[in-house]
């Protein structure tokens, strides 16, 4: 458990501290073990554990599917999400557009900084779900691309 080095009496020692148990404790020092009982019981430090969520990108429609498609499988299709919740200011895409990767489809006010929405994906805008002005949160459907 811990460790520790005495000077007593110009003599060195080391002490180890192995297990505590209520009020007993069990110290090696120099190589010799001695069961120790203690005045008072002692209670263990316990350190908090910080436990965080993963992060998944909200344009992912399932966590856990390849983000790669296979050669022989047809390419494009999804959702475009919002990754903040705002307002979207401007729309650069209609229904039927083809769209490539990398490509401007809306800006969306979110905490005062507007921020460009981009395709991830190549295909035809299916659907548009939100509009210039409309609110949205996390995660809403923005635009549907198909392929």
């Amino acid at each position: 458990m811990k460790k520790f080095k005495f000077k007593i009496n110009g003599n060195q020692y080391d002490a180890e501290i192995l297990s505590v148990e209520d009020n007993i404790a069990e110290v090696e020092i120099n190589g010799t073990q001695y069961t120790v009982e203690v005045d008072k019981e002692l209670q263990p430090i316990k350190t908090p554990k910080l436990v965080r969520s993963q992060a998944v990108p909200s344009t992912d429609v399932v966590p856990s599917t390849a983000k790669t498609s296979k050669p022989s499988a047809p390419k494009g299709g999804g959702t475009i999400k919002s990754p903040l919740p705002g307002v979207v200011l401007e729309m650069f895409v209609k229904e039927g557009d083809l769209v490539k990767i990398g490509q401007k489809l809306l800006i969306l006010e979110a905490m005062k900084m507007e921020n460009n929405i981009e395709a991830d994906k190549e295909g035809k805008i299916v659907s548009i779900n939100k509009h210039k002005g409309d609110s949205v949160m996390e995660g809403d459907i923005l635009i549907v691309i198909g392929e």
